[in-house]
């Protein structure tokens, strides 16, 4: 372990500039940045999202000791603020999942985040491109839905796809393992399918928009008035690294908290643990989110491509390993 710093003086000075360049660009477009906390009493249900977990004494309301938790995003404390009245804002903060460190996660990252009132996914796409190329100079991007994607470089419809379809097309490109085949959750083989085979492949020359995935796959955002069997998300891919992910937000307090409550089900089914819901969040809901569509975006690997880096730890001082 050494004590100094992987990102030279000359990164840190561009990932500023960066930075400032990121704020003067929602400062044109009247979206205003704002702040919220990195800690909640409520976190998320999502099955491949774990939250740290830590402990505060000192809540009027709680006579014990009360798990909090770390945000993986600030995305609900953001919407909490849209339905407090605010218009279209921004949030560049930390964010922490516990997941492994490698070339591009970090357990602690920055993000940046933001919700267009009156914006749907297709509106923010464009916004989100807009950004790309101003940051990184890139030619525009490529828009596919996820359905298309997977006829297009497996052959395969992932929204009529069986369990025994996708085991098959797994074996024969040489990615099986034993714990495939174990899996009774057709969303599992489906983003396997997806990041070890189709992820790769896409993204290469220009960002790739990839729109519209299962609403199995999307529990915040809202169903396709085209296609009940998708959800109003997209996710966007560029070079080999996943940049960002984003939604036409649902807004039913009611079908928010129907999904929650199936994904702690389903966490329960595979040995994780139940996650507290986050209520306030509910209740904003309740009292009222205005149509809007919302993004996160990693920073550190927007940077990475930024600056030509090719390992996360070379655009932040101090990785996980040497904090």
């Amino acid at each position: 372990m050494s004590w100094q710093t992987g990102m030279g003086w000359v990164e840190a000075q561009s990932r500023a500039n960066i930075l400032t360049n990121i704020r003067q660009f929602f400062s044109e477009l009247a979206v205003v940045e704002v702040e919220t906390p990195l800690m909640s009493q409520g976190t998320v249900t999502d099955l491949h999202l774990e939250a740290f977990t830590s402990r505060y004494d000192f809540l009027v309301d709680a006579p014990d000791s009360t798990n909090v938790y770390l945000q993986t995003s600030p995305e609900f404390a953001m919407k909490r603020l849209l339905a407090s009245g605010y218009g279209s804002i921004y949030q560049i903060c930390k964010a922490f999942r516990h997941e492994e460190y490698g070339s591009f996660h970090n357990p602690e990252f920055t993000m940046l985040e933001w919700y267009r009132l009156g914006f749907d996914h297709f509106d923010l796409i464009n916004e989100v491109q807009d950004l790309l190329e101003r940051i990184l100079d890139c030619p525009s991007a490529t828009r596919i839905s996820y359905q298309q994607i997977f006829l297009d470089h497996v052959f395969l419809d992932p929204l009529t796809a069986s369990l025994a379809d996708l085991l098959k097309l797994i074996k024969d490109r040489g990615k099986h393992s034993n714990w495939l085949s174990e899996q009774a959750d057709i969303d599992i083989l489906l983003q396997f399918v997806f990041s070890e085979i189709i992820e790769p492949q896409i993204g290469l020359t220009s960002p790739c928009f990839v729109y519209d995935f299962p609403r199995t796959q999307a529990s915040l955002a809202n169903i396709s008035p085209l296609d009940a069997r998708v959800a109003q998300r997209f996710e966007c891919y560029y070079k080999g690294i996943e940049l960002a992910n984003g939604f036409n937000e649902l807004t039913d307090a009611k079908e928010q908290l129907s999904r929650f409550q199936e994904d702690n089900v389903k966490r329960c089914k595979t040995g994780l643990t139940e996650k507290p819901i986050d209520h306030n969040f509910i209740q904003a809901l309740e009292h009222g989110l205005p149509p809007c569509s919302g993004v996160a975006l990693g920073i550190d690997r927007l940077l990475m491509l930024a600056m030509k880096k090719t390992k996360i730890g070379q655009v932040i001082s101090f990785p996980i390993e040497q904090a």
